[in-house]
């Protein structure tokens, strides 16, 4: 029987309120290598510099109900066996996750590569990109959480290459039972990770990697290179601090020991190519 992988492109923007990730979808899907397998885009409104609305306590929570549940249907189309998701914010991975969960069950791990936990919800933060791994959890927005059947099991998920969280998210972290893993001690081993793996039995690994878990001083397309920001702009914000050889090595060893079955790559913010796109729009022999 043949495999298949879904790519599945989803320039979602507004669980960041940040148009900017709209077009760090749109090149990641340019630089991704090609692929034999479906591809799938799901439709996100263009940013028309309007002001979000909130319900629920969440930014622009009805368009991102929509658009969850539209990647829910263009998953389902095709009952890949692997998803590939290319975004946009860090809530473009609920559908795909929930998906994976459904379909591996107690074999699923999820390795979640991200500088921040994304375990909060409404009632600390009207962002819903942060909110997407308690979410899958069975913790937060109803509606949110309606769109995973089946809900990841804690002993099964790792927060990968985060070095520091606000008091929120220390008690949300305690309340569900994640473990996490410091990026100093992955900096030289895949060793934690693959102990982990052996030691729950998974068979089956989705992983979601957020850019921002990368450090900004040697990766430039980051929340926090955004050109002009006043000094102090991030401060209390924790920052990432792994190196892209770092995670790319990690995976490269993860994917030899284990089936990995989804992998989310979020939050590119490529600032330079967005000056540079919106600085052509300017000239008219470009228009011509």
């Amino acid at each position: 029987m043949t495999s298949t992988t879904l790519r599945l492109n989803m320039p979602q923007w507004q669980g960041g309120d940040e148009p900017a990730y709209s077009f760090g979808s749109e090149l990641l899907r340019w630089l991704a290598p090609p692929h034999d397998g479906p591809e799938e885009t799901v439709a996100v409104p263009e940013p028309d510099g309007s002001s979000p609305p909130v319900s629920r306590g969440i930014k622009w929570c009805a368009a991102l109900l929509s658009q969850a549940r539209a990647a829910r249907e263009a998953i389902e189309r095709h009952a890949p066996d692997r998803i590939v998701t290319l975004g946009g914010d860090c809530l473009v991975d609920l559908a795909p996750m929930a998906y994976l969960s459904r379909r591996y069950g107690e074999k699923l791990g999820v390795l979640w590569l991200d500088a921040h936990p994304d375990v909060m919800s409404a009632a600390e933060f009207s962002h819903a990109h942060a909110h997407v791994l308690a979410l899958l959890l069975g913790r937060g927005d109803e509606a949110f959480t309606a769109e995973v059947p089946r809900k990841l099991d804690a002993r099964r998920v790792m927060i990968a290459g985060m070095q520091g969280w606000n008091a929120d998210e220390d008690l949300i972290l305690k309340e569900l039972g994640i473990r996490h893993i410091p990026p100093a001690v992955l900096a030289d081993s895949s060793r934690p990770i693959l102990d982990w793996i052996e030691t729950e039995g998974i068979t089956h690994l989705a992983v979601h990697f957020d850019l921002d878990v990368l450090d900004p001083a040697h990766f430039s397309p980051l929340l926090f290179n955004r050109p002009g920001m006043p000094e102090g702009a991030f401060d209390g914000i924790e920052q990432g601090r792994m190196q892209l050889d770092q995670v790319v090595r990690l995976l490269k060893e993860i994917g030899a020991a284990v089936d990995m079955v989804g992998l989310a790559i979020a939050e590119h913010l490529p600032w330079d190519m967005l000056r540079l796109r919106n600085s052509l729009a300017e000239l008219p022999i470009m228009k011509s």
